[in-house]
This record gives structure tokens, sequence and C-alpha cells, in this order.
């Protein structure tokens, strides 16, 4: 067991075992259909009911839990339309209308727009722009077609929607409308809802359209009461076009008349019953979009923060969190993430009322506006950025993780073997067997093959604070399916007792999962990264780029030759390390897990070699073409197909730099425990 002696490992497996026993499906069930009864949207009046909630729920377990509050800029939709001009005028329905098989969708729904959205009343005509990304307006622009002044239409998929926005605004054009296209998300792909689990007719995407981290009022520093604010028309990454998503039944009374162009590629046709073309025109479009300014804008948002002391090493914690907002009810996004904290919440809990305390501290928090663009994790991060860069070991996040059968994993480098240890030693909740087990037999695998562990740093969720921002490890384990009513009406529990999760075994799994990798780090003599593990995801990730590049491999043999060193210095102090633990002889392990958190924290640039980015990790961030997925050495990877020969040797040697320094810090907990200078 990694970072255990062997009288340890056999304490933690008895413990793990009686912590996993606590967590069920029929508290997991209650607390899934209590939480998603009613939508609750940041700024709300039935959010600030699941917060105090969740507090008092936190709190009636024994520990000690309090409220951290914000106030930032939550521009609430006042009045939101589309409809056609010409041919044939008509209004467009927006709204999704209500289901008799599905009491909860019976609820008032919170209106369907897109959060911060730019407000206007615009007339122009429509533009078939595929998905809307940067490649699709290169191929408009090759086929001679011009964005400008045009009502775009976007079908969502592929890319943040967030980068639609501004490709659009961009590009000219005056409005952008989003819909989901049933070729990616309706009846080509299956059955929908209530009949199956995909989105019907009229099912609508919600969502965030801001490219800014955080509160865009306060970029950069948290948005306590009485923070300094940029003024609206001042903040940056917001758009200034509106911005409407309408379900693929509105979008069909836009396209289904376009004339101009054929598409560029055969690829752009949908799944809409006629041949689509580009346009613009002949049919005309008019958006009318209106929300919330000035001091009406400003909205409090609430985390709840859960904390079980440490015994041994108190001031090193384990944070794990999920959000605790929705679009909607949410009982795929994410009230099964909120269900999944608050059961380990519990489980910890009792085991600390039977004795059973861990080393480290544990953090559970579930964070208020998420959906907005993760606003409570980054402005908390920003207010305690000092003390969590200091003492936070591991994030554990949970984002709709519980709602399918089939297996996922994602993290750091450096957690990815504790991940495929520990799961180890988790009950497969669909049958016999451990997690393990069944993820390989998942992946067609045999026990030998090494399972896939993805990279995290990808754009989207509430880790993208503590690892991209801080250089705080991170990871997430989910067990998802098909189709889901992401930011829909329709996310509601009755979807997810019909064909999410029908019998909550997916949400007593992952909170029985991710419950496990907190008790592993959080008991653990020595942290249990894996830094020879990441050396080896480095190689093969300078492997990747080289290829995809085209890149002069000597042009990378530094970075290789410190990735090799730092792998060196991993198995020298593993060597080390196992030595002693094998042995039972006791270390100054305090010191030694100081300068294993240090060799982490030395991929992150400082604010002022990040050049004033918020994203300061150097091996972890977001593929620039999508922002969703996680990729490793963003700056090298955008300065490579960018072609910048001087930007791609800089990018090298800052890596390099970072490598060589935390090999250094191996290197100093090894000297720690066999007597030499550290």
């Amino acid at each position: 067991m990694l970072g255990y002696d062997r009288a340890s490992a056999e304490s933690e497996r008895q413990f793990e075992v009686s912590l996993q026993s606590v967590i069920d499906t029929a508290k997991a069930r209650s607390l899934s259909k209590l939480l998603a009864s009613e939508t609750h949207v940041a700024g709300t009046r039935r959010q600030r009911w699941v917060v105090r909630y969740i507090d008092s729920l936190s709190r009636s377990y024994g520990l000690s839990s309090r409220i951290d509050s914000f106030l930032v800029y939550l521009p609430h939709p006042i009045s939101v339309s589309v409809s056609r001009v010409a041919p044939d005028p008509r209004g467009l329905s927006v709204d999704e209308p209500p289901l008799g098989t599905d009491s909860t969708s019976r609820e008032t729904p919170f209106p369907t727009f897109n959060a911060y959205t730019g407000d206007g009343d615009i007339t122009g005509r429509v533009l078939y722009v595929n998905y809307g990304l940067a490649d699709d307006y290169r191929a408009l622009d090759s086929a001679g077609v011009s964005a400008a002044g045009a009502i775009a239409v976007a079908r969502y998929g592929r890319g943040y929607r967030g980068l639609k926005a501004y490709e659009a605004e961009r590009h000219g054009a005056k409005a952008l409308i989003l819909y989901s296209d049933p070729a990616d998300d309706g009846f080509v792909v299956g059955d929908v809802y209530p009949e199956g689990p995909y989105r019907p007719a009229r099912g609508v995407q919600r969502g965030t359209v801001k490219l800014a981290n955080g509160d865009p009022s306060t970029p950069g520093w948290a948005s306590t009461y009485g923070a300094p604010r940029r003024a609206e028309n001042e903040m940056a990454g917001i758009p200034r076009i509106p911005v409407v998503p309408v379900g693929h039944q509105a979008a069909a009374e836009l396209l289904a008349g376009l004339q101009g162009r054929p598409l560029p590629r055969q690829s752009w046709q949908g799944g809409l019953p006629f041949r689509y073309h580009v346009g613009p025109g002949p049919v005309l479009a008019r958006v009318e979009v209106r929300t919330e300014r000035g001091a009406a804008a400003m909205h409090a948002i609430y985390n709840t923060v859960a904390t079980l002391p440490g015994t041994t090493y108190p001031n090193e914690w384990v944070v794990i969190g999920g959000h605790n907002d929705a679009w909607t009810p949410g009982a795929f996004d994410n009230v099964n993430g909120t269900v999944s904290v608050l059961e380990m919440t519990r489980a910890f809990a009792r085991m600390a009322q039977q004795g059973y305390r861990p080393k480290r501290t544990l953090v559970f928090v579930t964070w208020d506006g998420e959906e907005w663009g993760q606003i409570g994790s980054i402005e908390w991060v920003e207010q305690h950025a000092s003390e969590l860069s200091s003492k936070v070991v591991a994030y554990i996040n949970q984002d709709s993780p519980a709602w399918g059968p089939r297996f996922n994993a994602k993290a750091a480098g450096a957690l990815k073997r504790l991940v495929r240890d520990v799961m180890g030693d988790v009950p497969n909740p669909f049958g016999p067997g451990s997690m393990r087990d069944y993820w390989q037999t998942q992946r067609s695998m045999g026990p030998d093959e090494q399972l896939r562990v993805f990279d995290v740093g990808g754009f989207g969720s509430d880790d993208e604070p503590f690892y991209v921002h801080l250089g705080i490890p991170a990871l997430e384990v989910q067990l998802v399916g098909a189709g889901g009513m992401y930011h829909s009406r329709y996310d509601t529990y009755d979807w997810m007792v019909r064909f999410g999760d029908p019998e909550f075994r997916a949400h007593a799994g992952i909170a029985r999962a991710a419950g496990t990798l907190a008790a592993r780090i959080a008991n653990a003599i020595v942290l249990p990264y894996d830094y020879a593990e990441l050396a080896r995801t480095l190689r093969a990730g300078v492997e990747t780029l080289t290829r995809d590049y085209a890149a002069p491999r000597e042009s990378t043999v530094p970075l290789r030759i410190a990735i090799s060193e730092l792998e060196q210095a991993a198995q020298r102090f593993e060597r080390v390390r196992n030595d002693w633990l094998a042995s039972g002889r006791r270390g100054d392990w305090s010191a030694v897990n100081r300068r294993l958190i240090e060799a982490e924290r030395a991929f992150a640039r400082d604010s002022a070699s990040a050049g004033g980015s918020w994203y300061r990790h150097v091996l972890a961030g977001s593929d620039r073409s999508t922002w969703y997925e996680g990729i490793l050495m963003p700056g090298l990877a955008r300065a490579l197909e960018d072609r910048d020969a001087g930007n791609v040797r800089v990018e090298i040697a800052d890596i390099a730099k970072r490598l060589r320094r935390a090999a250094g810090r191996l290197d100093a907990a090894r000297k720690i425990l066999v007597g030499g200078r550290a």
C-alpha cells in the first residue's frame, strides 16, 4: 500500500471496509429526491434553502461546519425571446414544456438562457455555422461566407459554449443562437425523454458563456463584501452580443428555410429532417434578451465548509468538493455530486464518533455558483490561496459523478497510480469483485494491463482553481451513462430513477470510491504521490506532441533529459521510502511530506512568471480548441501549434527547470531519511 508500513496498511484496510459500509443506497436515494425536488439556481431563494440544509446536515453529523458567502455578479434573466421575422413571421418557443409523466418538471423552471449573455434587440439574416468553433469559421471564410451582421445559429457540442460566443462575436455576428442537434443529443442517438434518456425536441441546454475566471467583477481577487469591482463595461471575458439557447424544434424553424452556399463539409449535416444550408438568409430572425444590470445583478452565493480535524498532520488537508447549485432540479448535475460529498461526510463522521479519526484534516465543501463558471470555488481559492497552497495535499472533485454504469477516472500525474491501486479495494456496486475488476472488464483488459487514468486539467469544474491555478493535485472518479438531461428542465429525480441510476448503486458506489481515495491519502504515513508515474506520463506526452506537431526531436532533448532526472530522483526516493516503511523505522515524516508538497508546487508558476495569467500550472491545462479537454504541457502544445520556435524554447526551458526543482525536492526528502542535509 503506497505510503504505508505493514501495520498501518492492515489497519487502513479495516478502516476502509468500515467506512464503505456506512454509505448506502437508501440514504443516497432520499437525499437525491429531496435536493432535486425543485430548481435551485445560484442567487435564488431555493438555493439558499439547499445551502442551509447541507450545512445543518453536516452539523447533525457532528462536524464543525460554516457557510462562506461572496457577493458576485450574476445577472439573472428578465426576458428572452426568439422569433422568425421572415418568411412567415412567428414567435419561436424557447421554453421547455412540463411532462405529465415527470412531476418535478411541472415545477416553475428557471428561464432558458445563457449566463452572461449580452443584452440587445437584434434582427438579422440567419447563418448556420455548424458547431460555431474556430475551424468552422475558417471553413466559412474559405467558402467566401461572412458572419458579419448575421444571427449565427450553432449546434452544441465539440467545445465549450463560451468559445462559440467568442467566435461569433469575433467574426462580426450580431447574435448567437445555440441549439441541441438531434444528431448529437436527441432522437438520432436514442429514444428521447420520457421514453428514453436523450433530449426531446424542446429540450434546452442552459449554461454560462463566460470566458473569465470566477466573478468577472473581481478578476484575480476574491468577491468579498466590500471588495473593489470592475464596472460592467470594463468586465472582460463576457460576450457583448445576445446569446440564447433553444431546442432543436425551434432551431428547425430557422434552419429549414436557409439557402445560399452548400455545406462546406458533409460533416456539417445534422440530424434534422431536411438538407442543411449555410445561408445567410433568406430567413430573418429576431433575438431579444434583457438581463439584470447594476446593483440588481449582484447576488450572494454560499459555499458550505465542514471540517474533520486530523490527529497527526492537522495542517495537511484533503479537500473533497462538489457544487451545490444547478440550472434546474439537477439530479444529474449536480445533486449526485452533492449526495456523494454528503455521504462521505456522514461516513467519516460516523467513524470519528467510533474513535477512528483521520491522520490528516478532511474538508468537505459544496460550492455555489459553479454553473455560472466555477465562481464559488474560484472565489474561495482566491480568498484563501496562501493557506490552501501551504496545506492542501489533494483535491477530490465530485461533479456529476454517478449517473450510469461506466467507470471513468482522471487525475494529476502523481495520483494516477493511487487511483488504480485504491479501486482494487473498493467493491463493485453492480456485482462481484472490485471496482478495478469491473473497470478492467469494461475496457476488455487483462489483469496485468495498465488501466488508463485520464489527465485532469480541463475547463469546466471545481478542480480547476486547485490544480491549474495553485498546483494542488486533483482527481475525480465517475460512473457515467448514456444520454443525460444536461442543464435541462428534465434533469430530475424521475429521469435519474428511470435511466440514470435506478437503484442508486452508482451513487453509493462512487461515494465509496471517492471516500476510500480520501481515506487512503488522509491516513498515509508518506503522501502517496508517484512521481515516477508522472515522469512516464510526461515522456509519453512529449512523444505525442512531437508527433502531432512534427516538431524536430532534437528541440525537445532538454525536456526529455529533465523528465529522466525527475524519474531517477523519484526512483531513488521510492527505494529509501519503501525500505524505511518495510523496516518499521520511524522517520521525520512531516518533513518528508513537506518536501513532497513542495515538489508538486514546483509545477505552478507564481503570478509574476505566469505573466498575469490565472492559469499557472506548466504541466496541465485545457485544450484551447475545446476548453473541456485536459492536456499535458498546454503552453508548449500551443507554442508548437502556433509554430512559434522562440516560445517553444521558452516553454521547454521553464518546464525543464521546474522538473529539476521537483527532482531536487524528492532528493531532499530522501536525504531526510538517510540522515543527510535536506
